[in-house]
């Protein structure tokens, strides 16, 4: 029963329905995922330990957000002009071993400043890698590709005990510099997997033909039309709120979580490796067993329930007692619900409302309108946690009860199969 149960599970369905770049791509995540939750943790007390502050980390991240938009909204036109494949390559070099090589000696505000523009890159990789994994895929099986991605990296934060034990031995600074060249050496590998065994995309190929020899600002001038493309779908729009809206609550809890339980909670640095081991367990079983039962619900109810436990979330944070360990792993339970039913869903709504045949540069318009409308976010959340460290947090409680709202007036996209 147990072994009938896996052979004839929808995630394994579709990587047997869906060979090419999506397994692949889907098989070479941990090679990400693993070096980046090792680091995850402790990459903000990795800056603290080293004497930058609250507000200096906001600064970077606000400066980061700045360049990202720059980076976003050339990525769809890099990814049509290079091709889907040498576009994510370039991502991974540049936008992370590059810039993990520059992380893994960092000792002052500067040094961290030109490692996050390095990581900008990655704002290419982003556009170039989803229409690597999708393009060539069955459209009915998007939600199951993003949760096949999730899955990947939330099975890599397993390996999380190793830096927590290491730091226990050692000390944070000088193992998360470790860390980073292993990250920097995996994502060269990674890439060079990925000109060995993937290929390119049949719409890269065609948009590859169709912008060769075209000019940069003849390029420019067509987002004019993308544009008005983008601005006349009123659902695109809700689309694009929501991803702002996430952008900037995983932002601040991915720089601040660390700190607020650290600095104000009292919990000692080693329990951070342990937070994303039972993230990732509770999202792991929920993926395996619930999220394929939801498929026939609309997008939008598991999406405004994944909001409101978010919320909810943020408000029990806010209300733990120093030293409690118990509420906080209550804290992680029901975010790690709240993200396996978000994630996957946040995606595939945009991907179901958006144009297939200009889906490079549409994407990369999306990302860059997130971004720009996120960059304040960085300097204000490290004012407010300068301030007092739960303001960011009653800040996050406030953007989901907007997107809550938002959710609430979604159309639902066609289904795939009346399409």
């Amino acid at each position: 029963m147990k072994k009938h149960f896996w052979r004839n599970h929808p995630l394994i369905e579709i990587l047997r329905n869906n060979k090419g770049n999506p397994r692949v791509q889907l098989l070479m995540e941990p090679l990400w995922g693993i070096p980046f939750n090792l680091i995850a943790p402790f990459a903000t007390i990795y800056m603290y330990r080293q004497g930058i502050e609250d507000i200096q980390i906001g600064t970077i991240l606000s400066i980061a957000m700045f360049v990202q938009v720059f980076f976003a909204f050339f990525g769809g036109i890099i990814t049509d002009k290079l091709g889907r494949k040498k576009a994510t390559m370039m991502g991974d070099i540049c936008g992370w071993s590059i810039a993990c090589l520059v992380w893994a000696i960092s000792d002052n505000f500067w040094l961290f400043l030109i490692a996050a523009l390095f990581n900008c890159f990655e704002y290419v990789n982003q556009t170039a890698w989803f229409c690597l994994l999708i393009e060539d895929a069955d459209p009915k099986d998007l939600v199951g590709l993003y949760t096949g991605a999730m899955m990947a990296g939330l099975l890599a934060v397993f390996f999380a005990p190793i830096s927590g034990f290491l730091i226990n031995t050692y000390d944070v600074v000088p193992v998360v510099r470790v860390l980073y060249v292993i990250f920097a050496v995996n994502m060269m590998i990674k890439a060079i997997l990925t000109w060995r065994f993937c290929r390119e995309t049949k719409q890269g190929q065609i948009r590859r033909e169709e912008t060769k020899g075209v000019p940069l600002k003849t390029m420019l001038g067509e987002y004019k039309g993308l544009l008005s493309m983008i601005t006349g779908n009123k659902e695109v729009i809700k689309a694009i709120a929501i991803y702002v809206i996430l952008h900037i609550v995983n932002m601040t809890n991915g720089a601040f979580f660390g700190l607020y339980v650290t600095q104000r909670l009292g919990i000692a640095e080693s329990y951070l490796a342990f937070f994303p081991i039972l993230n990732a367990s509770v999202m792991l079983v929920f993926m395996v067993f619930l999220q394929h039962r939801l498929d026939k619900l609309k997008l939008r109810v598991p999406l405004r329930g994944g909001f409101i436990l978010s919320a909810a979330c943020a408000l029990l944070l806010i209300m733990t007692p120093m030293e409690n360990i118990f509420l906080l792993v209550i804290y992680i339970f029901i975010g790690a619900v709240a993200g396996a039913l978000v994630g996957p869903r946040n995606h595939a709504l945009l991907q179901l409302n958006i144009d297939i045949g200009e889906r490079a540069r549409i994407n990369s318009m999306i990302v860059t309108f997130t971004i720009a409308f996120s960059s304040p976010f960085g300097f204000l959340v490290g004012w407010l946690s300068r301030n007092d460290r739960r303001l960011p947090f009653a800040l996050i409680i406030l953007l989901l009860m907007a997107a809550i709202v938002i959710v609430g007036k979604i159309r639902e996209p066609e289904r795939v199969e009346e399409k």
